[in-house]
């Protein structure tokens, strides 16, 4: 399960029509289990399940209003930048995931990116979309219910890696095999082999190698280009995602590789030396 931060953006049309794969808007109830989680106080703008019928306009309507009702609030940094869209994708050979565990799965991520605190009543509107084969994606608005910017915790990437990582052993999921990058104040590669697994590593890290910053583009480029009404562009998105799913494939390759390099090497075997024969030796009857 690899996370992936989308840029922040000031409305949630963009983010929503990429989560669903086509445009936004469109008519008509969103197919059934698409929002597979939402936050906590939904329920208290809505009369029963009147969401389970809205459409992608309506999601998207109700994640922007915070934008719309607060005006005047701005992040730290003065922008009005306040979508922020995460995407989680499966290991190609995972297993589907049922509608409860993609729900699990969006709760946990959602806590681990701070867009959901236990326990908190003015906090941050977010959906859950699951909408395309073997991913997930949060959509949140920053501006919370009390017209606060919320400020996402420290290292919110390294955070949502690491409960990646324990989705995936819970869920039984495949791991993202990853070899850490050795400090850069550690002592020196004891063997050549040491040293080029390093490097493997480097090039194959999910979160800072340059592979997966061309796999990220690739696949942005894809899911903009799918947004264009001509068949001609679909097929390109499609032969886009394949490049991606190349590329990571290749990452995980390298990382494979950088294993084996890492494996300590069996020592040889040492046979007797054959006794020497002298020539008196050979002329002896």
């Amino acid at each position: 399960m690899i996370p992936r931060i989308h840029p922040r953006t000031h409305g949630p049309y963009e983010p929503l029509g990429e989560a669903l794969g086509r445009s936004v808007p469109i008519g008509g109830g969103l197919p059934e289990d698409t929002v597979v989680a939402y936050w906590p106080g939904l329920a208290s703008y809505t009369l029963g399940d009147e969401q389970a019928m809205w459409t992608a306009t309506q999601w998207a309507e109700h994640l922007e209003d915070p934008l719309l009702e607060e005006s005047f609030v701005t992040s730290p940094q003065g922008d009005r930048r306040a979508i922020f869209h995460l995407d989680v994708r499966l290991h190609p050979e995972d297993r589907e995931l049922t509608g409860p565990e993609w729900a699990e799965a969006a709760h946990r991520l959602a806590r681990a990116a701070g867009i959901e605190v236990p326990g908190e009543a003015n906090g941050c509107r977010w959906i859950a979309v699951q909408a395309q084969p073997g991913r997930l994606d949060l959509i949140a608005n920053l501006i919370r219910l009390d017209g606060s910017w919320h400020t996402q915790p420290a290292e919110v990437l390294r955070r949502l890696s690491t409960e990646s990582r324990r989705i995936e052993q819970d869920l039984r999921l495949m791991p993202v095999r990853s070899t850490p990058r050795p400090p850069a104040l550690s002592r020196p590669a004891s063997t050549a082999s040491a040293q080029l697994a390093a490097i493997l590593s480097q090039l194959a890290d999910e979160q800072t190698g340059p592979l997966a910053t061309v796999r990220g583009l690739v696949e942005h480029t894809a899911h903009r280009i799918a947004h264009q009404p001509d068949a001609a562009s679909t097929a390109t998105a499609h032969r886009l995602e394949l490049i991606a799913r190349r590329l990571y494939g290749i990452q995980q390759d390298l990382d494979t590789t950088a294993t084996h390099l890492n494996a300590p090497t069996r020592p040889r075997t040492a046979f007797p030396a054959l006794p020497t024969i002298t020539a008196a030796a050979r002329r002896s009857p």
